[in-house]
């Protein structure tokens, strides 16, 4: 008689969906990282603008180059607005999935559990039934007078 855990279809099942669970949040992360390394680009290339926008400032620059310059950074800061919020996005999608894989892995680990308490019981079981099975052993080795 071996041991059969009675949830273990439900435990595989579990075990299943947690791994689906790390796919999924695997994926958002790299969403995540994706859409910030995009900002942060648009971010720096702002900069970059401005900083250069100062400096032909300084030098010397037509009303035409400050209007076109300006209205290149209006455009970026609009682009800027629409990938903060696919970020904002991304990441209440990643930190879903992060709360998603989390109650899988509290499952998975409570099936665990259970099935290792049940293997204890088991185990516990058969040493009492090994050692009644010695008892009688002796008690007919006695009643043979061996």
């Amino acid at each position: 008689m071996g041991f059969t855990y009675k949830f273990q279809r439900i435990l595989t099942l579990r075990e299943r969906e947690k791994d689906e669970a790390i796919i999924a949040y695997e994926k958002a992360v790299r969403k995540f990282e994706e859409v910030a390394e995009k900002l942060y680009r648009l971010l720096k290339k702002k900069e970059t603008l401005e900083e250069d926008r100062l400096n032909k400032i300084q030098r010397g620059l037509s009303v035409q180059e400050l209007r076109l310059h300006q209205e290149f950074i209006a455009n970026l800061e609009g682009e800027i607005n629409i990938v903060q919020q696919a970020v904002i996005r991304a990441r209440q999608a990643m930190q879903y999935e992060q709360k998603r894989l989390l109650a899988k892995n509290i499952e998975v680990k409570k099936l665990e559990i259970l099935k290792e308490k049940e293997y204890e019981k088991y185990i516990h079981l058969l040493a009492k039934e090994e050692e009644k099975q010695l008892d009688e052993i002796a008690s007919k080795k006695v009643a043979r007078g061996d």
